[in-house]
Protein backbone atom coordinates (compact mmCIF):
# COMPACT_ATOMS: atom_id res chain seq x y z
CA UNK A 1 0.00 0.00 0.00
CA UNK A 2 1.25 3.49 -0.86
CA UNK A 3 2.36 5.42 2.23
CA UNK A 4 0.70 8.66 3.37
CA UNK A 5 3.58 10.89 2.27
CA UNK A 6 3.70 9.38 -1.22
CA UNK A 7 -0.11 9.55 -1.53
CA UNK A 8 0.00 13.29 -0.86
CA UNK A 9 2.94 13.93 -3.19
CA UNK A 10 1.32 11.97 -6.03
CA UNK A 11 -1.97 13.81 -5.55
CA UNK A 12 -0.29 17.22 -5.75
CA UNK A 13 1.69 16.22 -8.86
CA UNK A 14 -1.54 15.06 -10.51
CA UNK A 15 -3.21 18.36 -9.67
CA UNK A 16 -0.36 20.28 -11.31
CA UNK A 17 -0.84 18.20 -14.45
CA UNK A 18 -4.61 18.82 -14.42
CA UNK A 19 -4.11 22.57 -14.02
CA UNK A 20 -1.80 22.66 -17.03
CA UNK A 21 -4.33 20.79 -19.18
CA UNK A 22 -7.28 22.97 -20.31
CA UNK A 23 -10.54 21.30 -19.27
CA UNK A 24 -13.36 23.77 -19.86
CA UNK A 25 -16.76 22.06 -19.53
CA UNK A 26 -17.39 19.70 -22.51
CA UNK A 27 -13.65 19.83 -23.33
CA UNK A 28 -12.31 17.61 -20.53
CA UNK A 29 -11.12 14.65 -22.58
CA UNK A 30 -7.40 15.14 -21.91
CA UNK A 31 -7.79 15.58 -18.15
CA UNK A 32 -9.93 12.43 -18.22
CA UNK A 33 -6.95 10.70 -19.88
CA UNK A 34 -4.64 11.88 -17.08
CA UNK A 35 -7.01 10.61 -14.38
CA UNK A 36 -7.38 7.25 -16.13
CA UNK A 37 -3.63 6.87 -16.34
CA UNK A 38 -3.17 7.90 -12.69
CA UNK A 39 -5.49 5.09 -11.56
CA UNK A 40 -4.19 2.53 -14.06
CA UNK A 41 -0.58 3.21 -13.01
CA UNK A 42 -1.71 2.23 -9.49
CA UNK A 43 -2.95 -1.10 -10.86
CA UNK A 44 -6.64 -0.15 -10.81
CA UNK A 45 -9.10 -1.11 -13.52
CA UNK A 46 -10.93 1.98 -14.79
CA UNK A 47 -14.24 2.57 -16.55
CA UNK A 48 -15.04 5.47 -18.80
CA UNK A 49 -18.02 7.03 -20.52
CA UNK A 50 -17.40 10.25 -22.38
CA UNK A 51 -15.18 12.32 -20.10
CA UNK A 52 -16.30 10.57 -16.91
CA UNK A 53 -13.86 8.13 -15.27
CA UNK A 54 -14.67 5.79 -12.40
CA UNK A 55 -13.35 2.74 -10.57
CA UNK A 56 -14.48 0.24 -7.93
CA UNK A 57 -12.52 -0.89 -4.89
CA UNK A 58 -10.66 -4.19 -5.31
CA UNK A 59 -12.96 -6.28 -3.09
CA UNK A 60 -16.26 -5.01 -4.45
CA UNK A 61 -19.23 -7.09 -3.28
CA UNK A 62 -22.50 -6.91 -5.22
CA UNK A 63 -25.41 -5.90 -3.01
CA UNK A 64 -23.20 -4.51 -0.25
CA UNK A 65 -23.68 -0.97 1.04
CA UNK A 66 -21.81 1.43 -1.26
CA UNK A 67 -20.16 4.80 -0.69
CA UNK A 68 -19.43 7.00 -3.71
CA UNK A 69 -16.53 9.46 -3.74
CA UNK A 70 -17.17 12.07 -6.42
CA UNK A 71 -15.69 15.31 -7.69
CA UNK A 72 -15.34 17.02 -11.07
CA UNK A 73 -12.42 17.84 -13.33
CA UNK A 74 -14.01 20.43 -15.63
CA UNK A 75 -13.50 24.16 -15.07
CA UNK A 76 -15.11 27.44 -16.01
CA UNK A 77 -13.36 29.69 -18.52
CA UNK A 78 -10.53 31.77 -17.04
CA UNK A 79 -11.53 35.02 -15.37
CA UNK A 80 -10.28 37.89 -17.60
CA UNK A 81 -8.55 39.52 -14.61
CA UNK A 82 -5.92 36.75 -14.25
CA UNK A 83 -2.41 38.08 -13.74
CA UNK A 84 -0.87 34.59 -13.76
CA UNK A 85 -1.13 32.13 -16.64
CA UNK A 86 -4.33 30.22 -15.66
CA UNK A 87 -2.96 27.07 -17.27
CA UNK A 88 0.37 27.10 -15.46
CA UNK A 89 0.72 25.43 -12.05
CA UNK A 90 2.64 27.98 -10.00
CA UNK A 91 3.79 27.17 -6.47
CA UNK A 92 4.61 30.06 -4.14
CA UNK A 93 5.33 28.83 -0.63
CA UNK A 94 2.10 27.01 0.39
CA UNK A 95 -0.03 28.30 -2.49
CA UNK A 96 -0.66 26.32 -5.69
CA UNK A 97 -2.08 28.66 -8.34
CA UNK A 98 -3.97 27.69 -11.48
CA UNK A 99 -7.43 27.40 -13.03
CA UNK A 100 -9.39 24.66 -11.27
CA UNK A 101 -6.88 24.32 -8.44
CA UNK A 102 -9.49 25.18 -5.82
CA UNK A 103 -12.68 24.26 -7.72
CA UNK A 104 -12.43 21.39 -7.60
CA UNK A 105 -8.97 20.02 -8.39
CA UNK A 106 -7.79 19.96 -4.80
CA UNK A 107 -10.91 18.05 -3.77
CA UNK A 108 -10.66 15.60 -6.66
CA UNK A 109 -7.03 14.62 -6.11
CA UNK A 110 -7.65 14.34 -2.36
CA UNK A 111 -10.51 11.91 -2.99
CA UNK A 112 -8.41 9.96 -5.48
CA UNK A 113 -5.67 9.62 -2.85
CA UNK A 114 -8.27 8.53 -0.29
CA UNK A 115 -9.62 5.89 -2.67
CA UNK A 116 -6.10 4.55 -3.22
CA UNK A 117 -5.62 4.33 0.55
CA UNK A 118 -8.66 2.07 0.95
CA UNK A 119 -8.56 0.33 -2.46
CA UNK A 120 -7.03 -2.99 -1.35
CA UNK A 121 -8.68 -3.22 2.06
CA UNK A 122 -10.25 -6.74 2.12
CA UNK A 123 -12.19 -6.13 5.33
CA UNK A 124 -13.88 -2.87 4.38
CA UNK A 125 -17.56 -3.31 5.37
CA UNK A 126 -18.82 -1.32 2.40
CA UNK A 127 -17.97 -0.83 -1.26
CA UNK A 128 -16.14 2.26 -2.48
CA UNK A 129 -16.47 3.91 -5.89
CA UNK A 130 -14.41 6.86 -7.10
CA UNK A 131 -15.93 8.92 -9.93
CA UNK A 132 -14.15 11.86 -11.58
CA UNK A 133 -16.90 13.49 -13.59
CA UNK A 134 -17.38 16.10 -16.29
CA UNK A 135 -19.65 19.07 -17.01
CA UNK A 136 -20.32 19.95 -13.36
CA UNK A 137 -19.84 23.65 -13.97
CA UNK A 138 -22.70 23.66 -16.49
CA UNK A 139 -24.82 20.92 -14.83
CA UNK A 140 -24.48 19.14 -18.16
CA UNK A 141 -26.30 16.03 -19.30
CA UNK A 142 -22.98 14.28 -20.01
CA UNK A 143 -21.68 14.58 -16.47
CA UNK A 144 -22.51 12.47 -13.44
CA UNK A 145 -26.16 12.06 -14.45
CA UNK A 146 -25.04 10.11 -17.52
CA UNK A 147 -23.22 7.40 -15.52
CA UNK A 148 -25.48 6.79 -12.52
CA UNK A 149 -26.95 3.63 -14.08
CA UNK A 150 -23.42 2.34 -14.69
CA UNK A 151 -22.45 2.74 -11.03
CA UNK A 152 -25.20 0.51 -9.62
CA UNK A 153 -26.91 1.07 -6.30
CA UNK A 154 -25.29 3.77 -4.17
CA UNK A 155 -26.33 4.39 -0.57
CA UNK A 156 -24.50 7.63 0.14
CA UNK A 157 -21.93 9.93 -1.46
CA UNK A 158 -19.17 12.31 -0.51
CA UNK A 159 -19.10 15.12 -3.08
CA UNK A 160 -15.78 16.95 -3.21
CA UNK A 161 -16.21 20.73 -3.33
CA UNK A 162 -14.18 23.41 -1.49
CA UNK A 163 -15.86 23.81 1.91
CA UNK A 164 -12.79 24.17 4.18
CA UNK A 165 -13.57 20.57 5.23
CA UNK A 166 -16.89 21.65 6.75
CA UNK A 167 -19.84 19.35 6.09
CA UNK A 168 -22.46 20.83 3.73
CA UNK A 169 -25.45 18.70 4.66
CA UNK A 170 -27.95 20.69 2.60
CA UNK A 171 -27.72 22.61 -0.65
CA UNK A 172 -30.09 24.97 -2.41
CA UNK A 173 -31.64 23.99 -5.73
CA UNK A 174 -31.95 26.14 -8.83
CA UNK A 175 -34.81 26.77 -11.24
CA UNK A 176 -34.77 29.43 -13.97
CA UNK A 177 -38.12 30.78 -15.16
CA UNK A 178 -38.88 32.55 -18.43
CA UNK A 179 -41.95 34.74 -17.93
CA UNK A 180 -43.99 36.42 -20.68
CA UNK A 181 -46.67 39.13 -20.42
CA UNK A 182 -48.81 40.01 -23.44
CA UNK A 183 -50.31 43.46 -24.08
CA UNK A 184 -51.39 45.28 -27.23
CA UNK A 185 -49.25 47.54 -29.41
CA UNK A 186 -50.26 51.15 -29.96
CA UNK A 187 -48.86 54.63 -30.59
CA UNK A 188 -47.19 56.05 -27.50
CA UNK A 189 -48.50 59.57 -28.25
CA UNK A 190 -52.14 58.50 -28.00
CA UNK A 191 -54.11 56.48 -25.45
CA UNK A 192 -53.79 53.32 -27.50
CA UNK A 193 -52.76 49.78 -26.78
CA UNK A 194 -52.10 47.88 -23.56
CA UNK A 195 -48.60 48.39 -22.17
CA UNK A 196 -47.11 44.95 -21.39
CA UNK A 197 -44.46 46.52 -19.16
CA UNK A 198 -47.10 47.99 -16.87
CA UNK A 199 -48.92 44.65 -16.81
CA UNK A 200 -45.69 42.89 -15.88
CA UNK A 201 -45.01 45.17 -12.90
CA UNK A 202 -47.53 43.46 -10.62
CA UNK A 203 -46.01 40.04 -11.27
CA UNK A 204 -42.46 41.36 -10.87
CA UNK A 205 -43.53 42.90 -7.55
CA UNK A 206 -45.01 39.55 -6.51
CA UNK A 207 -41.71 37.77 -7.17
CA UNK A 208 -39.96 40.44 -5.10
CA UNK A 209 -42.26 40.18 -2.09
CA UNK A 210 -43.70 36.65 -1.93
CA UNK A 211 -42.54 34.50 1.01
CA UNK A 212 -42.74 30.72 0.80
CA UNK A 213 -44.15 29.32 4.02
CA UNK A 214 -41.40 26.86 4.99
CA UNK A 215 -38.04 28.34 5.93
CA UNK A 216 -35.02 26.04 6.32
CA UNK A 217 -32.87 26.21 9.43
CA UNK A 218 -29.81 25.59 7.23
CA UNK A 219 -30.70 27.13 3.86
CA UNK A 220 -33.10 29.90 4.82
CA UNK A 221 -36.11 30.80 2.69
CA UNK A 222 -36.75 30.08 -0.96
CA UNK A 223 -35.20 33.04 -2.79
CA UNK A 224 -36.57 34.51 -6.01
CA UNK A 225 -34.83 37.25 -8.01
CA UNK A 226 -35.93 38.89 -11.25
CA UNK A 227 -32.63 39.16 -13.10
CA UNK A 228 -33.47 40.15 -16.70
CA UNK A 229 -36.23 42.21 -18.32
CA UNK A 230 -36.75 42.74 -22.06
CA UNK A 231 -39.53 44.74 -23.75
CA UNK A 232 -40.20 47.26 -26.49
CA UNK A 233 -38.99 47.84 -30.04
CA UNK A 234 -38.80 51.65 -30.23
CA UNK A 235 -39.56 54.72 -28.15
CA UNK A 236 -42.94 55.64 -29.69
CA UNK A 237 -44.57 52.19 -29.71
CA UNK A 238 -46.45 50.82 -26.70
CA UNK A 239 -44.84 47.38 -26.20
CA UNK A 240 -47.11 44.40 -26.70
CA UNK A 241 -44.70 41.87 -25.09
CA UNK A 242 -42.61 42.00 -21.93
CA UNK A 243 -40.34 39.09 -21.04
CA UNK A 244 -38.45 38.66 -17.81
CA UNK A 245 -36.29 35.98 -16.20
CA UNK A 246 -36.52 34.82 -12.59
CA UNK A 247 -33.76 32.99 -10.69
CA UNK A 248 -35.35 30.70 -8.06
CA UNK A 249 -33.25 29.08 -5.32
CA UNK A 250 -35.27 26.41 -3.51
CA UNK A 251 -34.66 25.00 -0.04
CA UNK A 252 -35.09 21.33 0.88
CA UNK A 253 -38.78 21.70 1.70
CA UNK A 254 -39.77 22.41 -1.91
CA UNK A 255 -38.96 20.48 -5.04
CA UNK A 256 -38.66 22.68 -8.11
CA UNK A 257 -41.96 21.25 -9.34
CA UNK A 258 -43.63 22.21 -6.04
CA UNK A 259 -42.31 25.76 -6.23
CA UNK A 260 -43.35 26.03 -9.88
CA UNK A 261 -46.92 24.98 -9.05
CA UNK A 262 -47.21 27.61 -6.33
CA UNK A 263 -45.80 30.31 -8.62
CA UNK A 264 -48.08 29.55 -11.57
CA UNK A 265 -51.14 29.67 -9.30
CA UNK A 266 -50.22 33.14 -8.04
CA UNK A 267 -49.03 35.11 -11.09
CA UNK A 268 -50.91 36.10 -14.23
CA UNK A 269 -47.98 35.94 -16.68
CA UNK A 270 -47.05 32.87 -18.72
CA UNK A 271 -44.29 30.96 -16.93
CA UNK A 272 -41.97 28.35 -18.41
CA UNK A 273 -39.29 26.55 -16.40
CA UNK A 274 -36.08 25.84 -18.29
CA UNK A 275 -35.53 22.72 -16.19
CA UNK A 276 -36.74 21.00 -13.01
CA UNK A 277 -33.64 18.81 -12.64
CA UNK A 278 -31.51 20.90 -10.23
CA UNK A 279 -33.33 20.27 -6.97
CA UNK A 280 -32.26 21.08 -3.44
CA UNK A 281 -30.56 18.23 -1.61
CA UNK A 282 -30.04 17.22 2.01
CA UNK A 283 -28.74 14.48 4.25
CA UNK A 284 -30.20 13.91 7.70
CA UNK A 285 -28.20 15.00 10.73
CA UNK A 286 -28.52 11.47 12.09
CA UNK A 287 -27.13 9.77 8.99
CA UNK A 288 -24.06 7.65 9.89
CA UNK A 289 -21.83 9.70 7.57
CA UNK A 290 -22.79 12.95 9.29
CA UNK A 291 -22.46 11.38 12.72
CA UNK A 292 -18.98 10.13 11.79
CA UNK A 293 -18.00 13.68 10.86
CA UNK A 294 -19.52 15.10 14.02
CA UNK A 295 -17.49 12.64 16.10
CA UNK A 296 -14.39 14.25 14.57
CA UNK A 297 -15.57 17.75 15.46
CA UNK A 298 -16.42 18.72 11.86
CA UNK A 299 -18.90 21.59 11.54
CA UNK A 300 -22.02 21.34 9.38
CA UNK A 301 -23.81 24.02 7.37
CA UNK A 302 -26.20 24.63 4.49
CA UNK A 303 -24.66 25.63 1.16
CA UNK A 304 -26.13 28.29 -1.16
CA UNK A 305 -24.00 27.12 -4.11
CA UNK A 306 -24.94 24.40 -6.58
CA UNK A 307 -22.98 21.21 -7.22
CA UNK A 308 -23.49 17.70 -8.61
CA UNK A 309 -25.47 16.97 -5.44
CA UNK A 310 -28.44 18.41 -7.33
CA UNK A 311 -28.25 15.55 -9.83
CA UNK A 312 -27.84 12.54 -7.54
CA UNK A 313 -30.93 10.85 -6.06
CA UNK A 314 -29.37 9.45 -2.88
CA UNK A 315 -28.08 11.06 0.35
CA UNK A 316 -24.86 13.01 -0.07
CA UNK A 317 -22.56 15.32 1.85
CA UNK A 318 -20.46 18.04 0.24
CA UNK A 319 -17.04 18.46 1.80
CA UNK A 320 -13.55 19.23 0.59
CA UNK A 321 -10.31 21.21 0.95
CA UNK A 322 -10.18 24.77 -0.32
CA UNK A 323 -12.51 27.73 0.05
CA UNK A 324 -15.68 28.38 -1.95
CA UNK A 325 -14.95 32.12 -2.13
CA UNK A 326 -11.85 31.43 -4.27
CA UNK A 327 -13.83 29.57 -6.94
CA UNK A 328 -14.12 31.26 -10.34
CA UNK A 329 -11.86 34.12 -9.25
CA UNK A 330 -8.76 35.48 -10.95
CA UNK A 331 -5.49 33.85 -9.84
CA UNK A 332 -7.38 30.97 -8.22
CA UNK A 333 -5.31 28.94 -5.78
CA UNK A 334 -5.46 26.15 -3.24
CA UNK A 335 -3.10 25.64 -0.32
CA UNK A 336 -0.92 22.54 -0.49
CA UNK A 337 -1.45 22.18 3.25
CA UNK A 338 -5.22 22.16 2.62
CA UNK A 339 -4.86 19.21 0.25
CA UNK A 340 -2.66 17.31 2.69
CA UNK A 341 -5.06 17.95 5.56
CA UNK A 342 -8.01 17.11 3.28
CA UNK A 343 -6.59 13.67 2.49
CA UNK A 344 -6.04 13.01 6.19
CA UNK A 345 -9.59 14.14 7.05
CA UNK A 346 -11.23 12.09 4.28
CA UNK A 347 -9.34 8.97 5.42
CA UNK A 348 -10.28 9.57 9.05
CA UNK A 349 -13.93 10.21 8.09
CA UNK A 350 -14.23 6.92 6.20
CA UNK A 351 -12.41 5.09 8.98
CA UNK A 352 -14.86 6.53 11.52
CA UNK A 353 -17.75 5.57 9.23
CA UNK A 354 -16.75 1.93 9.58
CA UNK A 355 -17.64 2.24 13.26
CA UNK A 356 -21.21 3.22 12.39
CA UNK A 357 -21.74 0.20 10.17
CA UNK A 358 -22.44 -3.26 11.52
CA UNK A 359 -21.41 -5.81 8.87
CA UNK A 360 -23.42 -8.57 10.55
CA UNK A 361 -26.62 -6.52 10.44
CA UNK A 362 -29.17 -6.69 7.61
CA UNK A 363 -29.88 -2.97 8.12
CA UNK A 364 -28.32 -0.67 5.51
CA UNK A 365 -27.42 2.99 5.87
CA UNK A 366 -30.59 3.73 3.94
CA UNK A 367 -32.63 1.88 6.57
CA UNK A 368 -30.79 3.69 9.36
CA UNK A 369 -31.45 7.03 7.69
CA UNK A 370 -35.17 6.28 7.38
CA UNK A 371 -35.25 5.43 11.08
CA UNK A 372 -33.45 8.64 11.96
CA UNK A 373 -35.87 10.70 9.87
CA UNK A 374 -38.78 9.17 11.83
CA UNK A 375 -36.96 9.93 15.07
CA UNK A 376 -36.33 13.50 13.98
CA UNK A 377 -40.03 13.98 13.21
CA UNK A 378 -40.96 12.54 16.61
CA UNK A 379 -38.79 14.98 18.53
CA UNK A 380 -39.59 17.96 16.31
CA UNK A 381 -36.15 18.30 14.75
CA UNK A 382 -35.86 19.15 11.06
CA UNK A 383 -33.17 20.37 8.73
Amino acid sequence: MTGPKELKQNAIELLKKLIETPSISREENVTANHIEKFLQDAGIKTHRKGNNVWAFNKVYIEGQTTLLLNSHHDTVKPNPSYTNDPFKAIVEEDKLYGLGSNDAGGCLVSLLATFLHFYERPDLPFNLIIAATAEEEISGANGIASILDELGRIDVAIVGEPTQMRMAIAEKGLMVLDCTVRGKAGHAAREEGINSIYKALSDIKWFQNYKFEQVSELLGPVKMSVTQVNAGTQHNVVPDTCKFVVDVRTNEFYSNEDAYKIITEEVSCMVKARSFRLNSSRIDLNHPLVRAGQSMGLEHFGSPTLSDQALIPFPSMKIGPGMSARSHTADEFVLISEIEAGIETYIKLITRLEGYYEPDSDETWEDQNEDSLKLSADIGMSL
